[in-house]
């Protein structure tokens, strides 16, 4: 992954969208990473991706709940809760 300052990005705006099309490129602001940017091919398979493993656990809860695997949501928060005191 490439790395630049805000400066750098700011500065080199155009050189950076070329950039962005062969890889990531890491934006940092006083030494720390505030940003990634990525080309539009590389977002839409992302958020690809993130609705397959979304609609994969909407299955799965489906599939739990025709076969019974459900819990109280009481109990579930209360047992959240007490691990929290660990």
């Amino acid at each position: 992954m490439h790395s630049m300052t805000a400066n750098e990005a700011k500065t080199q705006f155009g050189d950076m969208l070329l950039k962005v099309q062969r890889e990531p490129v890491q934006i940092s602001r006083n030494g720390k990473p505030v940003a990634v940017l990525v080309s539009a091919d590389d977002y839409e398979q992302i958020e690809a991706m993130k609705l397959q493993l979304l609609q994969a656990k909407i299955q799965r809860a489906r599939n739990d709940m025709a076969i019974g695997n459900t819990a109280d949501g009481d109990e579930f928060f209360s047992e959240l809760m007490d691990a929290d005191k660990i």
